[in-house]
């Protein structure tokens, strides 16, 4: 018997002594059906032995002390398994589906900030789902440790889970009843160039410009007149919130310091080096992502799509994975002199560069008074009826909403077919199309849907050469397929 206790001490004291990235902690979630990286750091040259569900797997630390190796697929596991990582052993850990978030404040925007937060609470006793939030900073360097910590899901904890990923993740539980991890890196007010790693992006001849463009803007600026307008902002809204707070009314928003404000959201290529990069390789099945607001403005639309397909291309590069990838189209919004419309083109357009993607489109659900609207039920909804049909193969009504696929002028009136058109329906008069002749002039147009096509003319247009579909901040959508879901804005 002493024997066999030193025995164990022995070999409990010939175990290495790890670091682990923060999403290899207690709770997580790992990937099933596919090879499943570990990794982390060690002494130089040391061995690591890995286990988990009767597998064990060795690494070797480089003379750096850097190590990794994979797992082989993993087979789906409800009940609590306990992997050992060297001297590290990891509880409560489930084996299911796993898929990452991110983007800005509209993938941020938590449960509790959502419609019907009671009903999301009360529906909230789900321990096979866990959230993993990255709340580690920018960086200038790609880092390898970040921060975090696996959450299960409960009435308690659901709050503070980011809502479109929440309910996105919740409509595919519902339906496999598996374990799910969820993982959250967000950044609110973030363009898209502080996700993409900065190597990816110098190396992008298609980006020269973007960065020319942004260079002069930026040069325009003029930061002593910038931080003096900040600090009368302030001044007023001091004076605001005091007769605010004497009335007993609500206080007003106290302005952004803009120099904390840009550091907030990184420098080129900042949030990939300290929210994206201690991620990878991450075993996951996918990525969705909902960003766009803040590149709507000055010379960032043209560029969207470019930036989006190599978001995509950088990251599944790095993974080592081509993953399936999907993003929400920007919503309804009033936000004049901004380009919305051409960043919800630039969106569309990225189905046709980006493999294996998907987009859910929301110009019917946003708020035209909220950037952040809460209906991140549906978002979530939409983007799960893409994954479950798109990546799980599973019967669904619809994967998208209609989709333009040709438009050709047939004696004066445009003739328009479309993809995900099964069952197309107005709802409501089919308004929202216009048309324009070789003058550029747009005029206001009839349609009319014949069968999964739609006609469109104008009599003020004799001779149309272009068309377009809901293209204002703010327009009412009027078409629909048959599962409901709305036709994406367009120009041809």
């Amino acid at each position: 018997m002493k024997i066999l206790a030193l025995f164990l001490l022995l070999s409990l004291s010939a175990q290495a002594a790890v670091t682990l990235p923060a999403v290899f902690s207690d709770h997580m979630v790992l990937q099933s059906g596919k090879p499943v990286p570990v990794w982390g750091t060690a002494d130089a040259n040391e061995e690591v032995i890995v286990a988990i569900a009767g597998q064990t797997k060795t690494a070797k630390a480089d003379a750096n002390g850097h190590w990794s190796l994979k797992l082989a697929p993993l087979t789906v596991a409800a009940e609590p398994q306990t992997l050992t990582i060297g001297d590290k052993t990891i509880k409560d850990v489930l084996i299911g589906e796993v898929w990452l978030g991110s983007g800005q404040s509209n993938m941020g925007l938590q449960v509790q900030g959502a419609n019907d937060y009671e009903g999301s609470k009360a529906a909230a006793n789900v321990p096979l789902i866990r959230v993993f939030t990255e709340s580690s900073p920018a960086a200038n360097t790609p880092q390898s440790q970040g921060k975090g910590s696996w959450v299960i899901c409960s009435p308690e904890s659901v709050g503070h889970f980011s809502a479109t990923l929440y309910f996105f993740g919740r409509n595919l539980y519902d339906v496999f009843k598996q374990p799910l991890g969820l993982i959250n890196s967000s950044v609110g007010g973030t363009p898209i160039e502080s996700w993409i790693s900065p190597e990816a992006q110098q190396a992008s001849a298609e980006l020269k410009p973007f960065f020319e463009a942004v260079k002069k803007e930026a040069a325009a600026v003029d930061e002593a007149e910038e931080k003096a307008l900040y600090e009368r902002q302030v001044a007023k809204w001091a004076e605001e919130a005091k007769k605010a707070k004497a009335a007993g009314t609500e206080l007003p928003r106290k302005p952004r310091d803009p120099v904390e404000l840009r550091k907030r959201k990184g420098n080129v290529g900042g949030l990939f080096n300290g929210k994206i990069s201690p991620l990878i390789p991450y075993a996951i099945r996918g990525a969705v992502w909902y960003q766009g607001e803040a590149n709507s403005h000055g010379p960032k639309p043209p560029f969207y799509q470019a930036q989006l397909t190599l978001l995509a291309k950088d990251w599944r590069t790095r993974w080592g994975d081509e993953f399936p990838f999907a993003w929400v189209q920007l919503p309804n919004f009033i936000r004049p002199g901004e380009g919305w419309p051409e960043v919800r083109e630039q969106m569309l357009h990225a189905l046709s560069t980006i493999p294996n993607s998907g987009m859910a489109i929301t110009i019917d659900i946003g708020d035209p008074k909220n950037i952040h609207p809460t209906n991140k039920q549906e978002v979530g909804r939409r983007l799960a009826q893409w994954a479950l049909g798109a990546v799980y193969h599973k019967d669904v009504p619809a994967i998208s909403g209609p989709l333009i696929d040709t438009a050709t002028v047939n004696d004066g009136a445009f003739v328009l077919t479309f993809k995900h058109a099964q069952g197309l329906n107005a709802k409501g008069d089919l308004t929202g199309f216009e048309v324009a002749g070789a003058d550029g002039q747009w005029q206001s147009a009839e349609a009319r849907i014949e069968g999964e096509t739609i006609v469109v003319s104008a009599k003020a247009v004799a001779e149309p050469k272009h068309i377009r579909y809901a293209w204002k901040d703010n327009p009412v959508a009027t078409l629909f397929n048959g599962a409901g879901m709305p036709a994406s804005p367009f120009r041809k």
